[in-house]
């Protein structure tokens, strides 16, 4: 079993798949697309990436403010997370995503990345601290529960 996390913005959504054990996420591709409300192909290589893995759940990054008020973009996060589920039949969590950007900016700056290359990678960057804040989070609800 593996899980998979996305970070969905405008015009991309970055992906990340968890390793067999769901220890680890690791970010996988970055889906473009040219407009925002145009979907279809991105659900599609969602679907196609789900088979792949075998994921059998999804975690989606909710961008709340900074206040934890919810704007246009959590309405729109909403939509596609019913449009994945219909379209997969697959569980899609949401999770605070809130910094995941700042900080997957910050650990590119960190590693010596350049400002250009670093747009090229952030959205990956950002799926991967939004699966690996679930999986740490489901680890260790697992090991109280078995204290």
């Amino acid at each position: 079993m593996r899980i998979m996390g996305l970070d969905f913005g405008s015009k991309t959504v970055g992906v990340a798949i968890s390793d067999p054990l769901l220890i680890t996420a690791q970010g996988i591709e970055i889906i473009r697309r040219k407009e925002e409300n145009k979907l279809r192909q991105t659900l599609a290589r969602i679907e196609e990436l789900i088979v792949e893995y075998g994921v059998e759940e999804v975690v989606l990054g909710l961008p709340k403010n900074m206040n934890n008020t919810e704007g246009i973009r959590v309405e729109l996060t909403k939509e596609f997370q019913e449009k994945l589920e219909r379209r997969t039949g697959l569980p899609v969590n949401l999770w605070d995503e809130r910094l995941t950007t700042v900080a997957a900016d910050k650990t590119m700056m960190e590693a010596g990345i350049r400002r250009e290359e670093r747009k090229e990678h952030v959205d990956r960057i950002a799926a991967c601290f939004i699966l690996q804040g679930y999986l740490d989070r489901r680890n260790m609800q697992k090991a109280s529960e078995n204290m």
